[in-house]
């Protein structure tokens, strides 16, 4: 049976991503050959939700949203929306060297990961 996922971000500048998940974020990583990283990532959930055509979106999840942005905005990285409370949760994003953007939020909603 299946045993986990895989994410990929797609990116215009993949070395200054990975030195960002590396040494900002501090996920641990393997070596897949060539410098390509393979990161550790924390626990995970999937939902899906309805749309008019199909597109996918990661977001990362910390138990104190207002903490975590002071802590990432002391190591220099860049917010890009403001702060969203929805019934669900408390929502940002950060953009990454690259360009690209992931979500953070602060969950208000039981954990599937917890199950």
């Amino acid at each position: 049976m299946i045993n986990g996922a895989h994410v990929i971000i797609y990116s215009t500048d993949a070395d200054a991503d990975r030195a960002f998940f590396r040494d900002v974020l501090e996920y641990p990583s393997v070596d897949a050959g060539h410098g390509w990283l393979i990161f550790k990532l924390p626990p995970a959930e999937v939902a899906l939700h309805p749309a008019e055509t199909g597109s996918h979106e990661m977001l990362l999840m910390c138990d104190n949203l207002e903490q975590t942005m002071a802590d990432l905005s002391a190591l220099g990285v860049e917010f890009v929306r403001p702060v969203e409370r929805q019934q669900w949760g408390v929502l940002t994003a950060f953009r990454l060297p690259g360009g690209g953007e992931v979500g953070l939020y602060e969950p208000l909603h039981e954990r599937a990961h917890d199950l």
